[in-house]
């Protein structure tokens, strides 16, 4: 059954990556923001590979999912800023809570959509970033408002480099530190000294410490079913 969109009209031509491990979710979006007169230039699923594709195809917009393998699309939104500054970030995903919202935008989010919203509200919210400005679902509106009222609050996730979050994205997901070490094409040694450096950090001894403070960041959520902690935010 063909999709009817809504009857609204685009107002500038974006170019955009499409970053979800969903294919089916890429494949949605791309119909909605094609048939919408943008141009998707790129998907990618894996959160360790997304900068390196926004930087190959240097679209306007980046449609960013957070729940993300290899990657959790908060490290993502900093590597973003650091590497592709000028790239526009919307960041689509099924969390409502504050502390997602609040966080993605300190990161450099210039928008935060609901999988749940309709195609009309995804539009709009591609347009308001191409044009510079910045977009929340109204559902979240409570949220962004602390965003611009709360001072920033400093956990020590946050005084992780950019490595250590790679590396303890991995430990979460339950990786040795062989594993890790090809993962990130690092030595073992390397990958060794980044786990302990995190443990130490984070205050964690054991490995159901690092999923149960991977749970609380929502770097990891536990499946409907009761089976093992995924990323699907």
């Amino acid at each position: 059954m063909p999709i009817t969109l809504p009857s609204y009209t685009t107002q500038t031509m974006a170019t955009i990556v499409l970053a979800d491990d969903h294919a089916l979710m890429r494949a949605g979006l791309r119909r909605i923001l094609e048939e919408s007169g943008h141009l998707v230039l790129g998907e990618v699923g894996d959160g360790l590979q997304v900068v390196d594709v926004v930087k190959q195809h240097r679209p306007t917009v980046l449609l960013l999912d957070l729940g993300l393998p290899g990657l959790h699309g908060l490290d993502v939104l900093a590597q973003m800023r650091r590497r592709a500054p000028k790239i526009r970030v919307l960041v689509v995903s099924a969390f409502n809570r504050d502390e997602f919202v609040v966080s993605a935008l300190r990161a450099g989010a210039a928008g935060y959509l609901l999988k749940s919203a309709a195609a009309a509200q995804l539009l709009q919210a591609v347009d308001v970033v191409v044009d510079g400005g910045y977009y929340v679902s109204p559902e979240l509106s409570a949220s962004a408002e602390n965003y611009y009222t709360e001072s920033a609050s400093k956990d020590a996730y946050e005084g992780l480099t950019s490595r250590q979050r790679e590396v303890f994205h991995l430990m979460a997901e339950g990786l040795s530190h062989l594993q890790i070490a090809e993962r990130l094409f690092i030595s073992a040694r390397t990958a060794e000294d980044h786990r302990y450096n995190i443990s130490r950090k984070l205050g964690l001894e054991t490995q159901t410490d690092v999923v149960l403070f991977a749970l609380r960041r929502g770097i990891l959520v536990v499946d409907e079913l009761g089976g093992a902690p995924r990323q699907d935010v």
